[in-house]
């Protein structure tokens, strides 16, 4: 197996499997990016449910719920938030009372949040007397704690009035019964008409952006083959196979994260960045295969070369994978009801309501089996075909700006750079690979494939390397002059950063310099991080600049605890130089 095409499989897996653990991942991150640097356990802190206690009550028209807080404890205005778990039921509008304004120092701007009690009325629509709803909230401690975002299930019955609350998510929330009508035939036609929008909804996809110039050249293989109908059924079935299966296990997955108590629907996987970022590198690889600098592209858009090879049948199987891979990012009109209706269903139901999903989306190549005179419709092959296959590789192209552009908003843009420098390795790989080649070594030879692999494994994983959130974020000030005064008058020891985005030193500088035994240094002897960012035009920084004799970044000063004229460090840092200007900055 070449290198390209053991990439191409590899890279397939590697998105599919990465659906499943992104969820956790996300969950993991979100705490770690709360600040949550505290020991829940640590008897300092009370446990949620007792620094915020929780009340439900109800009456026609509203659905109440009142937090007693704790003293120095408080609640995020912005991240409370009510979700209907029934289909019967709406939420309509949310009404708070008035909190107060704080500076949130992780934030970085000031947010509405609540001490000693907070109210939130939700007005509602429904025609049961059984009301189940999802509250998300989330707070924080003066003394530093902030809990990861909280989940409470709340079921209320209208007819006496009362609610009662869920810590985890009640087995009776995912009841197969309920109905969108709330009669025994309405319910039949609902599962039917949730079929029917599931496979219209699948056939849509089909035409979606992201779907139809990889589907095209799949259809257009029609016309290049000549094969038996036997033949040409059996791949197409094969095509239909791995459609539906790719359908199921997204679903699986689906439903397992719901039945755990996760809030996720259609697309959940895109909420990873890790899967973006596989995703971004599978569009950009078929954008070179549709431009014929990757080869591999033949066997797997058509129908099969040899029908009595194995590599054929898996590449129709394959075709499939990537078909439902690549249309994930897609919504097609009818899919949207048929899904949502299938998360309250049993899970065999909505496990039917997946499978018409991919039938609907193979349906365009069964049709073209079952029917000799709808095949002998399509153009004949010529050179306009390999016109049209490199055309469809700007599609793809723009599909991977797209989801830069997700993953920029989903993390930072260090992460969006080094993804972008992995499509770079990708083309570096591929290049060699050509190189290699075109010299006729041994095939056999193990050096020949080194380059090209190392290449590609080196931009599969520098992304995931790198995503991780800058450690000092809660350690510095941003810089002001008249903070750096006062500090200063009060006999403070000062840590001065002066950078700038587009300074490589001061990068590097804060990769190699700026380590964990540093942040604890500056923590344990108190010494106030002020930052300053030169990316743009500041008048204030460049003064600072010139005072010290510099006419660019980088800056880097330690002013002692005892006062008097700062320290300036030299512009390329070790961490053993930071430590020694540390110690002399405090003794």
């Amino acid at each position: 197996m070449s290198s390209l095409k053991f990439f191409t499989s590899f890279l397939l897996l590697s998105v599919l499997s990465s659906a499943s653990v992104s969820q956790s991942v996300l969950e993991s991150k979100s705490f770690e990016n709360s600040g949550l640097k505290n020991n829940l356990s640590t008897p300092d802190f009370l446990p949620y449910d007792e620094a915020y206690k929780l009340s439900v009550s109800v009456d026609e028209k509203y659905l109440t719920f009142n937090w007693d807080i704790e003293p120095g404890y408080y609640l995020y205005k912005s991240k409370i938030n009510v979700f209907a778990e029934d289909p019967n039921t709406q939420i309509n509008n949310l009404f708070f009372q008035k909190g107060e304004f704080k500076f949130d120092e992780f934030f970085e701007e000031d947010m509405e949040v609540f001490y000693t009690s907070s109210m939130l009325k939700a007005s509602f629509d429904s025609t049961d007397n059984k009301i189940y709803v999802k509250l998300l909230s989330q707070g924080c401690a003066d003394m530093g704690l902030c809990y990861p975002p909280q989940e409470n299930w709340v079921s209320i019955d209208k007819t006496t009035n009362t609610a009662q609350i869920y810590s985890n998510r009640p087995d009776f929330f995912t009841n197969s019964d309920y109905r969108i009508e709330g009669s025994e035939s309405s319910e039949n036609i609902s599962v039917i008409a949730a079929l029917v929008g599931a496979f219209l909804g699948g056939l849509i996809l089909n035409l979606m952006p992201c779907v139809f110039p990889v589907l095209s050249i799949k259809a257009l293989s029609f016309a290049q083959n000549h094969k038996t109908n036997r033949d040409t059924r059996i791949h197409a079935l094969i095509y239909t196979l791995g459609v539906v299966f790719s359908f199921l296990i997204i679903a699986a997955l689906m439903l397992s994260l719901r039945a755990a108590g996760e809030s996720i629907g259609w697309g959940f996987q895109l909420q990873s960045s890790q899967f973006l970022i596989l995703l971004a590198y599978l569009f950009f690889f078929l954008g070179l295969s549709f431009l014929g600098i990757v080869e591999i592209g033949t066997k797997l858009m058509s129908l099969g070369q040899n029908s009595e090879a194995n590599s054929s049948i898996q590449s129709s199987f394959l075709t499939g994978v990537l078909a439902v891979t690549i249309a994930s990012p897609c919504t097609a009109p009818f899919m949207g009801p048929a899904l949502g209706f299938a998360v309250y269903q049993s899970n065999a139901v909505a496990l039917l309501i997946f499978v018409f999903l991919g039938i609907g989306m193979a349906f365009p190549f069964l049709l073209l089996v079952l029917s000799p005179n709808i095949r002998n419709i399509l153009p004949k092959p010529g050179k306009w075909m390999d016109e049209f296959k490199q055309f469809l590789a700007f599609p793809m192209f723009f599909t991977v700006v797209w989801l830069l552009w997700v993953i920029g908003r989903q993390t930072n843009i260090t992460v969006m750079s080094v993804v972008i420098v992995g499509l770079i390795l990708i083309s570096m790989s591929v290049w060699s690979k050509k190189i290699l080649d075109r010299r006729h070594l041994n095939k056999n030879s193990s050096i020949k494939n080194l380059a090209p692999i190392s290449l590609l494994v080196l931009a599969i994983i520098l992304p995931f390397w790198n995503q991780t959130e800058d450690q000092d974020a809660l350690l510095w000030e941003s810089f002001d002059q008249a903070r750096l005064e006062d500090l200063r008058s009060q006999g403070n020891p000062i840590f001065v950063n002066i950078t700038a985005d587009w300074c490589i030193t001061c990068l590097a500088n804060e990769k190699v310099a700026f380590t964990e035994k540093f942040y604890s240094q500056i923590k344990k002897n108190n010494i106030t991080y002020l930052k300053g960012d030169w990316t743009n035009q500041d008048a204030v920084l460049t003064k600072l600049l010139n005072k010290h004799r510099r006419n660019g970044v980088p800056l880097y000063l330690m002013y002692p605890k005892s006062g008097g004229d700062p320290e300036v460090l030299p512009q390329i840092l070790l961490e053993g130089i930071l430590l020694k200007a540390i110690d002399r900055a405090v003794y």
